[in-house]
């Protein structure tokens, strides 16, 4: 029997019990397209986490005061203005773009009785460079004001809306209170759904009338040249500050040095997993539509017994029976699984296009043309390997017992 004359039989059998076949390919149909959908959006979440991590800087390096570790004097030692000094002036390879000291707390801003309660950055005029943001309306404060310690900051979106109801042109100029002092606004920066809650201040100010402490810093932030310059960057702070704190082991370091990059890494690694692990549960979809396959070509074998003890009596040879079921289960599978394609791909394209306008808060499904067509070919493959064991069973049937059963 030809492929072609395996083809059209195995059409005229599914067509003889159209609501049986519809129903067996029903289940690789929700297995395909779950595949799909899932796997979509699988790809969106480490699409859009990439996107957020990404737009903090993948080339920003921190360094942290590491809780725990001393130096070889024993005593561990804060960051402090100084090393921040020691990175700038730091002549040898490789260059960095910018140095940033950052000193963090909470505070309530209050403006005409409305208040709010947010986080307090200072820092230096590199802010902005340092961690990617871009100020929306006024300025930001110069290098005059840090040395003045003036009492100026800007303020992120979500402040600004709680305090000035988000006129960001009518919050220039004017004073809020922070703490027993009163800071004018000079600037607001765009939001960018990850540092919004903030209001930033010169580094100075922030010590002289809020947090504290004359030279130290929670955090410093070195930016590297590019991304690809990253690890030779973070050898070379570590180098700088172990010199400045006099550490001789590595492993007795009284600060970490971590990148972007690397949480970049550990969250596509992450959302990898998680994709996987999606697509894993989806697959059990497709095996349930192969029992199904199964179950209904055994039943098919059993009704066309005597078909197959004629057909074997005419001279029809075991290989030819054994294509001819084999034919069938494929084409229930395949047919069931173009629909699931189909089905699968219009709901990953109606989530792009939902996920559009839904903005930041949904991430929405990335289509891939890899799961698609590996989706299909895996429901192909489900409908060979379960119809082999009802084809197998149809070709070993003896003429004689077939021709029998009634």
């Amino acid at each position: 029997m030809s492929l072609r004359e395996a083809m059209r039989v195995a059409m005229r059998g599914l067509r003889a019990n159209r609501l049986r076949s519809l129903l067996t390919m029903l289940g690789i149909m929700i297995g395909v397209a779950a595949v799909i959908l899932l796997v979509a959006l699988g790809n969106g979440t480490s699409a859009r986490l990439n996107e957020q991590i990404a737009s903090l800087g993948t080339n920003l390096i921190g360094v942290l005061q590491t809780r725990g570790s001393v130096s070889s004097s024993g005593k561990s030692q804060p960051l402090t203005d100084k090393d921040v000094d020691a990175l700038r002036d730091s002549s040898e390879s490789p260059r960095f773009v910018t140095v940033t000291p950052v000193k963090q707390a909470s505070a309530v801003l209050d403006h005409d009785n409305e208040m709010w309660r947010t986080n307090i950055v200072g820092s230096s005029k590199d802010y902005p460079a340092a961690f990617h943001r871009t100020v929306a309306t006024g300025s930001f404060f110069t290098d005059s004001d840090v040395r003045t310690s003036t009492r100026v900051v800007v303020l992120g979106q979500k402040p600004l809306e709680q305090l000035f109801g988000g006129d960001s042109n009518g919050a220039i100029g004017q004073k809020v209170r922070i703490g027993r002092q009163s800071f004018q606004v000079v600037g607001t920066l765009e939001a960018n759904g990850q540092g919004d809650d903030v209001a930033v201040m010169p580094i100075t100010a922030a010590r002289s009338y809020l947090v504290g402490g004359e030279d130290t810093v929670d955090q410093i932030v070195v930016e590297a040249t590019n991304q690809a310059g990253v690890p030779a960057t973070m050898d070379k702070v570590a180098r700088v500050l172990m010199d400045r704190h006099h550490i001789l082991n590595p492993d007795q370091k009284d600060f970490e040095v971590r990148s972007n990059l690397d949480l970049l890494k550990q969250y596509t690694q992450v959302t990898d997993v998680f994709t996987l692990f999606l697509a894993a549960i989806a697959a059990i979809s497709l095996l349930v539509g192969g029992i199904g396959i199964m179950n209904i070509m055994l039943v098919t074998v059993t009704e066309r017994t005597r078909e197959i003890g004629i057909r074997k009596a005419v001279g029809a040879r075991r290989k030819a029976i054994m294509k001819q079921f084999l034919m069938e289960s494929t084409v229930l599978a395949g047919i069931g699984g173009i629909v699931g394609v189909v089905v699968g791909v219009a709901l990953s394209l109606l989530g792009e296009l939902l996920g559009a306008g839904l903005g930041k808060t949904f991430a929405p499904p990335q289509l891939s043309g890899g799961s698609v067509l590996l989706a299909f070919l895996v429901s192909l493959c489900i409908g060979l390997f379960f119809g082999a064991y009802p084809a197998n069973r149809a070709a070993r049937m003896r003429p004689i017992d077939a021709l029998r059963h009634e």
